[in-house]
């Protein structure tokens, strides 16, 4: 095999790799940056301590939007948070998990809900 084979087939294979792992890469860095505008938005804007703060995620999701991120504060851990973070971040929903359900938590008792009315 010469030489400009040996190249066009070593480029043929790096334009292959980058195909495939682009979508990946998309997805990836798009919830690292959802996570730091909520994670932003929650210290900078609400006051929240980082110490306060047990987890937050940044999610693709399959329905619109595709990206959003999770949170779930130490005070609340049976209480998943729903964020947005598109043009302006907005507590969009909640979830409270199966324990939480079993412990009698309701909407009443959350803490870190942001009521929108």
């Amino acid at each position: 095999m010469n030489k400009k084979k040996k190249i066009f087939i070593i480029i043929l294979w790096v334009f292959v790799i980058g195909l495939i792992l682009t979508p990946f890469l998309y997805v990836e860095v798009n919830k690292a940056i959802y996570k730091h505008r909520v994670m932003d938005y929650l210290i900078e804007e609400k006051d929240y301590e980082k110490d306060e703060i047990q987890s937050v995620k940044g999610v693709w999701g399959l329905k619109a939007p595709a990206f959003f991120a999770t949170v779930v504060f130490k005070n609340e851990p049976y209480v998943e948070y729903t964020y947005f973070a598109h043009n302006e971040v907005i507590q969009f929903e909640y979830e409270i998990t199966e324990e939480g359900i079993q412990k009698g938590i309701v909407e009443n008792d959350l803490i870190n809900y942001e009521s929108r009315y």
